[in-house]
């Protein structure tokens, strides 16, 4: 088994659920951390030598969709797994993202989500609402650029996927996608100009100088310089001090480590003037099957983590790792009851529902049910898969924020590119 979960308590929470497993079952398990940047290369390189790993854990969106282009997947033992534990246990919205028509790729497993995190205190001082919508956000972030402190934090990293998370997630706020349901690619188009030129106002006008990673945003943020960050879930246990590595420094965070979490307001959806609706932008992270699995074991080992071990597994994380099925045929609502009392942090714990109100965690928990991606609704999994690798729209993204094209010719060139990767795929 690889686990793209490879930070060291996490893989030290599954080295127990593994050796229970073992101890249960009989079936001995090899795990070893991967780090999802190089999932790619090495599952391209283990396949070539014949050599893939039976299982792997955690594997995003775009990963299974690229292993599936490749035929690398046993979709027939992930079908069998959905099937066996129940579909119904599991968020509609999750089954049809990890599936190719009636194949089902992957078995979905939990979730993150892009939010927007503001210093509700800061923004009540202003008497300003809350950032979810195109114009409240430029609004907040114009008026609390001050000087002391900038505006906004987002990534603008060329070769960071964060910088293609934050920037999809304001580019479906405002109805624009990546593709139309003909497969053609419509990033030039009025409504991802728009997309673009909005979040050119801002990471560079209203952001932190310099080219701004996933890092470096939190950093600003947790600092007490920025009043908006664009992050993920992940964010919430550091948010709260629960971290040490990770721990806010902002002037009140001295005395306080849970000031930030205390003074932060979160936003889960956004809304554009060309958008219809509110969207939600998130990752949904599955247990994936390969071509040359030892079958038998491979399904019994998949099926147990998401059941027995299931708890355990998205407990390590509960921010970051929503789970997509909810409970059993039994109790339908169990695993969730579960998530919403998990514990938050590394170097200290506290349950999420002590640390957090109610409301934010019936925002996430129904955000996973309603979030969507770019060019899988249309079809389009295998050019989601290898834009992973190529970070055409992060390129873009960087070269606009950076003073190099407008927001028009990024736009532009972000079109080209897209399209030269589509064509290369046919």
């Amino acid at each position: 088994m690889w686990s793209l979960e490879n930070l060291p308590p996490r893989m030290a929470a599954t080295e127990e659920v593994v050796a229970r497993f073992e101890e249960e079952t009989g079936i001995e398990v090899d795990l070893v951390g991967v780090a999802e940047n190089q999932l790619p290369q090495m599952v391209m390189s283990a396949a070539a030598a014949g050599n893939l790993p039976d299982v792997i854990g955690a594997v995003t969106l775009g990963q299974a969709w690229q292993m599936h282009a490749n035929d690398l997947l046993d979709t027939e033992v992930a079908g069998d797994v959905v099937r066996a534990l129940g579909a119904d246990t599991f968020t509609a919205n999750a089954l049809e993202l990890t599936s190719d028509g009636d194949r089902r790729l992957v078995v979905p497993s939990d979730a993150w989500l892009q939010l927007v995190v503001y210093r509700a205190d800061r923004f009540r001082e202003a008497g300003l609402p809350a950032p979810d919508t195109y114009r409240d956000l430029l609004r907040a972030a114009e008026e609390l650029d001050t000087g002391r402190h900038v505006g906004a934090s987002l990534a603008t990293d060329p070769g960071d996927v964060a910088t293609q998370q934050s920037f999809e997630n304001l580019a479906l706020a405002n109805g624009c996608d990546m593709v139309d349901s003909a497969g053609d690619v419509t990033l030039d188009t009025p409504a991802c100009r728009r997309a673009f030129a909005v979040y050119d106002t801002l990471a560079r006008e209203h952001g932190a100088p310099g080219t701004q990673t996933v890092d470096s945003t939190r950093a600003t943020y947790f600092s007490g310089t920025s009043s908006v960050l664009v992050w993920s879930s992940f964010v919430l246990d550091e948010l709260a001090g629960l971290r040490d590595d990770a721990l806010p420094s902002c002037p009140e965070c001295a005395d306080d480590r849970g000031f930030l979490a205390e003074n932060s307001g979160v936003v889960t959806t956004l809304q554009g003037p060309d958008g219809t609706e509110p969207t939600q932008f998130g990752e949904v992270t599955s247990w994936a099957v390969t071509r040359t699995a030892e079958t038998k074991a491979a399904r019994t080992f998949v099926e147990y983590m998401m059941s027995e071990g299931y708890e355990e597994w998205f407990g390590m994380a509960p921010e970051g790792k929503i789970p997509l099925r909810t409970g059993t045929p039994e109790d339908t609502d169990a695993y969730l009851r579960a998530w919403r009392s998990g514990s938050l942090g590394v170097d200290r714990r506290e349950p999420m529902d002590r640390v957090y109100p109610p409301e934010l965690l019936d925002w996430l928990a129904d955000g996973v049910t309603r979030m969507t991606r770019w060019g899988i609704p249309q079809g389009q999994g295998p050019l989601v898969g290898a834009m992973g690798g190529a970070l055409p729209v992060p390129k873009a993204v960087s070269a606009m924020t950076g003073g190099q094209l407008s927001p028009g010719e990024a736009a532009r060139d972000a079109d080209e590119e897209v399209s030269a990767l589509r064509d290369s795929l046919r």
